[in-house]
């Protein structure tokens, strides 16, 4: 079974985001996509995603899916998978909201990158709204 909340890389990127003075909300159900780390006050959805189940280098992945066992199962599932995730950010865009998106092994190797990313769009955002 796989874990949709507090996985590994969630909770390492919020434990940074925490140590920062950053505060949160958790898997908000009333967006949609319930991403994953919600910064309210500055309306950034951010979501830590699986480089499989998300289909990182889909190019890559794709040819190599085919060749492997129940390759229809695991292409249609992957393929939803990244097209919900670009409607989820759609439909986040559309409500005024800025999406951010990681990939787990960024977040694992590269914590620091991911909160600077974070950080410059926070900065992003204040500006604007001057």
């Amino acid at each position: 079974h796989i874990k949709s909340q507090n996985t590994k890389i969630e909770v390492l990127l919020r434990k940074a985001l925490w140590k920062k003075g950053y505060r949160y909300k958790k898997n908000c159900k009333d967006l949609p996509g319930k991403p994953d780390i919600t910064l309210t006050k500055y309306k950034i959805a951010i979501f830590c995603d699986g480089e499989f189940f998300h289909g990182k280098d889909w190019e890559v992945l794709k040819p190599r899916l085919e060749k492997s066992n129940n390759s229809e199962f695991w292409i249609s599932k992957i393929s939803r998978n990244r097209e919900r995730d670009d409607e989820i950010n759609k439909k986040l865009l559309f409500l005024g909201w800025t999406v951010i998106r990681f990939w787990g092994n960024d977040i694992k190797k590269k914590t620091d990158e991911c909160i600077r990313v974070i950080e410059e769009t926070i900065f992003d955002i204040k500006i604007s709204d001057d």
